[in-house]
């Protein structure tokens, strides 16, 4: 019964595959997104569905030519077996011309033999794990990968004389990931690692952890943790154990400093120093519109994210990619149309690499700090056309 199952469902996939290299010209354009619109991480969904509608709205509805209907998909957080369930619903039922969301890597990984199975391009708003583009050749990448973003921090804190650093992360792929790309950046320039900690995700109290590092009196403190509520409890810990009054300097990736939370966070997070590829208050006249009207569209109550753009910045590639293809959406014509395509985003320019299908970017060192009466991060420096680390060399 199990492999009859299977094998439906391969049909299944087949049939949806030769049915979207022929779109009828009045069909609308269907795109499906994986995300998470519920539970702790619902902010994440919200900061998609608000780029995706603001692209939308400025293009009147369509890409293409065509109307565009997108059909939503909640995994409620990391959930591989729902994305893949999801995707292939998405596939045979809702027949769908593209899939993208997906903020979770577990979630990308999964349903990366689905889109091959049945030829669906499919474009990552967030998932950040390096490998995710490798296992699929219909799956390209607007956002980011966890290595493009820790490898120029730890480039930054050498070239202004941090050599010694203690390195902690969240226990999970991309903690490894961030840790890994750091520490190799790091001792490439000649740093060295004096100590690590990889800290459980269920666990907000790091006042146990921070004491070790106190005591362990390091020149520097680098981090990661996802966005969320990690990052804020770290950073309370950080100065109730006066770290700072200690002498040890503290660098993060903008995980840290999340657009969405950095208001709720509060002051304990001013001064701290990240590497990121978005800050909501980038200086360049396109991301001023974009902030413009995404407040305009949706109000002040939710700050646009790296989330928001990254939804934003997946449908403009889609939009280039359709532009490129005439309004062909067979999936083998879309991916090469996405190879090399290049956009200014908000951020600032992107690409998608040729080779890799993964996105190059500029990524900024910024610094909190309270402008106007509200908390942002302040861009002072940057790494232009940076690539995923794991890449380079291809």
């Amino acid at each position: 019964m199990m492999k009859k199952a299977g094998l439906l469902a391969a049909l299944a996939l087949a049939g949806a595959s030769l049915a979207n290299v022929a779109v009828a010209a009045d069909d609308p354009l269907r795109i499906g997104v994986i995300a998470t619109f519920s539970g702790p991480y619902a902010d994440y969904g919200r900061q998609f569905d608000a780029g995706i509608q603001l692209y939308l709205k400025e293009h009147d509805g369509k890409i293409a030519g065509k109307k565009v209907e997108v059909v939503k998909k909640d995994t409620a957080g990391p959930g591989p077996d729902a994305a893949k369930r999801f995707a292939q619903e998405l596939i045979v039922r809702d027949k769908v011309n593209f899939i993208t969301g997906l903020d979770f890597s577990p979630n990308a990984y999964a349903i990366a033999p689905i889109v091959t199975q049945a030829k669906i391009p499919t474009v990552v708003m967030n998932a950040s794990s390096s490998a995710i583009t490798t296992s699929s050749p219909y799956i390209a990448r607007v956002s980011f990968t966890v290595q493009q973003d820790s490898a120029p921090m730890a480039q930054w804190m050498l070239k202004n004389g941090i050599k010694e650093t203690y390195v902690v992360v969240a226990d999970y792929a991309s903690g490894t990931d961030a840790h890994n790309a750091f520490e190799k950046a790091f001792a490439a320039g000649g740093g060295k690692v004096v100590g690590s900690v990889r800290t459980p995700m269920n666990n907000p109290d790091f006042s146990a952890y921070v004491q070790r590092i106190k005591d362990e009196k390091p020149q520097s403190v680098f981090f990661f943790f996802p966005s969320g509520v990690m990052p804020p409890a770290f950073l309370k810990a950080w100065k109730e154990r006066g770290l700072d009054e200690a002498g040890i300097k503290l660098f993060a990736t903008g995980e840290a400093t999340d657009d969405s939370y950095l208001q709720a966070t509060g002051d304990v997070a001013l001064g701290l120093i990240t590497s990121h590829h978005y800050s909501y208050a980038h200086p360049s006249e396109l991301n001023k519109k974009f902030v413009k009207n995404f407040y305009a569209a949706f109000g002040k109550e939710m700050r646009p994210s790296y989330f928001a753009v990254s939804a934003y910045d997946g449908m403009a590639a889609i939009a280039g990619a359709l532009e490129k293809t005439k309004g062909d959406v067979s999936g083998d014509k879309v991916m090469e149309a996405l190879k090399g395509l290049k956009l200014e985003s908000p951020r600032g320019p992107i690409e998608i690499d040729a080779a890799t299908r993964d996105i190059v970017q500029t990524v900024y060192i910024r610094k909190v700090e309270k402008v106007d009466g509200e908390l942002v991060n302040v861009e002072f420096d940057k790494f232009e056309r940076v690539k995923d680390p794991a890449k380079e060399a291809q």
